[in-house]
């Protein structure tokens, strides 16, 4: 277990590894801050010594254990299981930066995670009552600010859903119209959507993607109605889902056999993509294994760069990571043997 950091030239044939970071701890997410590339922020947990965030001021080579986390008040048990994502503020708020807690919380940093503040418009959101841990947890994942708009914030929650704040974290929505929750008395209801992973596109903020418990989704309204994208996938089940930054039509998804059996359908490890905004489907398989690979993708194990053509990388839970540095038509292994790869991000120097 640690932070491991690979490092290549815009070439993406030669790796080098670096690492273990955090030795011992399970790694839930860390970025590299995009706004200056040079501050990093990371996520652990530890069985023993519990949840931790550590701060890098120069692109992860060096880590400071944080004294604050995020946390509900001391009152509330637990106050903190885990951390598990973090995303950086709008470009205008260099040192601003988001947290999603387990038990489900939002909490925001205007010290670049020296101290903490919980976000009471969504924490304490009168549709929290509807909030029920899933298999992995009651999480609040998959935050983003609007890059056009920062007045504009997202989060999902494992099992809560979608919500958008238009006024910066003041008051929240659920925005969750369409989706399905097939484990639920009512098939659509407002909120108790068990979300996976949700992301927004940045080069069309309008439009964001969802990988649901109960199906893909899209939508080009900012929430406002999600439409099911399933068809063509060999299951309605999966976690991490990652779009082409230069192409809002394009996405990635990993599907699993289905909610009990949470490993790659039929044991072969496909990433599948749409270039129509999925409409269609494509497996992609060139350079994985494709027979007896019974391994996970969680939400965070899947990322995209910036490059055009779009390198796509996934991190498996039995340490291998694969990149593709051509949109997901070739694969290769370029580290193998790791500990269970819970986050990946890729990152421009």
């Amino acid at each position: 277990m640690g932070l491991f950091t690979l490092e290549s030239d815009r070439s993406r044939r030669r790796w080098t590894v670096r690492g273990p970071h955090m030795a011992g701890y399970e790694i839930y997410h860390a970025i590299l801050d995009p706004r200056d590339r040079k501050h990093a922020y990371a996520a652990a947990r530890h069985s023993v010594w519990g949840v931790h965030f550590y701060r890098s001021p120069d692109a992860g080579r060096h880590w400071e254990l944080m004294v604050e986390t995020p946390h509900h008040p001391p009152e509330r048990k637990p106050s903190l299981k885990a951390i598990w994502f973090i995303a950086p503020g709008p470009a205008s708020e260099p040192e601003t930066i988001y947290a999603g807690i387990e038990p489900a919380g939002l909490f925001v940093s205007r010290d670049r995670g020296t101290s903490w503040t919980p976000i009471g418009g969504l924490n304490d959101h009168p549709t929290n009552s509807s909030w029920q841990p899933s298999g992995g947890g009651l999480a609040l994942h998959s935050i983003t600010v609007d890059p056009h708009d920062p007045a504009t914030l997202y989060a999902a929650i494992s099992a809560g859903g979608v919500y958008r704040s238009d006024d910066g974290g003041a008051t929240w929505k659920p925005k969750n119209a369409g989706v399905r929750a097939d484990f639920l008395p009512a098939k659509y209801p407002e909120t108790g959507h068990c979300v996976h992973k949700m992301v927004l596109h940045p080069a069309r903020p309008d439009r964001l993607y969802q990988q649901n418990h109960c199906g893909t989704y899209r939508s080009d309204d900012r929430g406002g109605h999600w439409e099911e994208i399933t068809d063509g996938l060999p299951s309605d089940f999966g976690y991490p889902i990652a779009v082409d930054p230069n192409d809002p039509d394009t996405a990635f998804v990993i599907p699993e056999e289905s909610s009990h059996v949470r490993t790659t359908v039929a044991g072969r490890l496909r990433v599948y993509r749409t270039r129509n905004a999925g409409r269609s489907w494509t497996a992609l398989t060139r350079g994985l294994p494709q027979a007896n690979v019974y391994v996970t993708v969680l939400r965070e194990a899947m990322a995209a760069d910036g490059l055009d053509p779009c390198g796509i990388y996934v991190g498996t839970s039995s340490g291998h990571l694969f990149a593709s540095r051509d949109g997901g038509h070739l694969w290769d292994l370029i580290a193998g043997f790791l500990p269970r790869i819970l986050s990946v991000e890729a990152a421009l120097l």
